[in-house]
């Protein structure tokens, strides 16, 4: 077994990458505070071509902390088209207006569990991920179409938001896969 090289690897530029097919996900961060998770977040929407990333609240955007961001999103933070929204709960709002399924990735009561969700291909959806350590605002959960919980079997409870981030959008582009 041999590893391919990047040349093998056939990845498309950035010119390619934003006039591509998308997934119909948007990704909502919501008040994260660590600029390696946004960073991170970014790379991992880049990979299965998320149609965009929100940034809200305290979250940093690119063009105030390039260093620490672009150190884990490799330049993704190019390709992947962000917006900033100071408040959460709007574009939550606005999103649901516009038609799109919007997902808050939350312990709750009532909660889907991830390896439960049925991703329609004919619709939008916005998957909201929130603090580090106090997760999706309830604010936001009330105003959310549901909440996707991912199954945990260990001692822990939560899972890093970049990684919960990835497992989430992985599911999604599984299902979706097609798309591209």
């Amino acid at each position: 077994m041999r590893k391919l090289s990047v040349t093998e690897l056939c990845r498309i530029n950035i010119e390619e990458y934003r006039n591509s097919n998308k997934l119909p996900v948007t990704i909502i961060l919501d008040d994260v505070r660590s600029l390696y998770n946004v960073g991170s977040v970014f790379r991992t929407s880049d990979a299965f071509r998320i149609e965009r990333i929100i940034l809200c609240g305290i979250t940093a955007t690119p063009d105030t902390s390039l260093v620490e961001i672009h150190k884990t999103a490799l330049g993704a933070e190019e390709s992947v088209e962000w917006l900033y929204c100071k408040d959460c709960i709007s574009i939550v709002k606005d999103l649901n207006d516009k038609g799109y399924i919007t997902v808050a990735v939350e312990q709750v009561e009532g909660s889907t569990k991830l390896d439960n969700i049925r991703v329609d291909r004919n619709r939008r959806y916005a998957l909201v991920f929130g603090n580090e350590v106090k997760g999706v605002n309830q604010k936001v959960v009330d105003i959310c179409s549901f909440s996707l919980e991912i199954p945990q079997y260990g001692t822990k409870h939560s899972l890093n938001v970049s990684v919960s981030a990835g497992l989430v959008i992985w599911e999604f582009a599984r299902q979706l896969k097609d798309i591209f």
